[in-house]
């Protein structure tokens, strides 16, 4: 099931939408923004559409059962199908398709490149 909110292009002219459910971790957002900006050498906007609200906790490895819950790791961004992860505008179609594919392969969820119109 597609989502409706947040699933189209609602700032730039390329976007980078979800196929699948998951989560984002802060650092892979983090990677992605920075592999978009490389690769356009800072030409154009980027929109980042998602944000780790979503703490992760986890107990140490040698804690017992019990004794509550763990500390928070990090935080994550909770993705359905069909959400927009990423726009650009202001760039080539070639050079904003490219720049889309290697920020998707910092992700760990699928993704398809969606252009305007």
């Amino acid at each position: 099931m597609i989502g409706s909110r947040g699933s189209s292009l609602s700032f730039g002219d390329y976007g980078l939408k979800s196929l699948e459910r998951g989560w984002l971790s802060e650092n892979q957002i983090e990677s992605g923004r920075r592999t978009i900006t490389h690769f356009t050498k800072r030409g154009g906007k980027i929109w980042i559409r998602v944000f780790p609200d979503k703490p992760v906790t986890s107990k140490g490895a040698g804690v017992g059962m019990g004794a509550g819950k763990g500390d928070v790791k990090g935080y994550v961004a909770v993705i359905t199908p069909g959400k927009m992860i990423f726009e650009i505008a202001g760039v080539p179609l070639e050079v904003g398709r490219e720049a889309l594919s290697r920020a998707a392969h910092k992700l760990s969820v699928k993704t398809r490149f969606v252009t305007r119109g």
